[in-house]
């Protein structure tokens, strides 16, 4: 997997483009860009899916504790571009519920 950074010109946006699988070999590299300390200056991360085709409970997992991250620091997280496939991943694991989820 593969992820692009994009900085706002206001700096308190991060928006992560994903393309790949989101899996159990691949959710480190996530994880790795959603640490406190990567997110202590913004306010709002956007992760664009549009490149990613499939994620699993690891995937899952890492999109939680980043949504846990941003909630506890009263920021904003939302998915973009989540395809049918994945969405529907997001929709039986009860994730639409929690999570702000714009589809394709």
């Amino acid at each position: 997997m593969k992820i692009s950074k994009n900085q706002e010109a206001d700096k308190l946006t991060l928006t992560l483009v994903l393309n790949g699988r989101l899996d159990t070999t691949t959710s480190s590299i996530l994880a790795e860009e959603i640490t406190p300390e990567a997110l202590a200056e913004i306010n709002e991360l956007v992760l664009d899916l549009a490149g990613i085709d499939y994620v699993s409970s690891a995937g899952l997992r890492v999109i939680l504790d980043a949504q846990k991250k941003m909630n506890q620091k009263k920021g904003k997280m939302t998915l973009t571009k989540v395809n049918e496939s994945v969405m529907e991943v997001f929709e039986m694991t009860g994730f639409t519920d929690i999570l702000t989820i714009e589809r394709a």
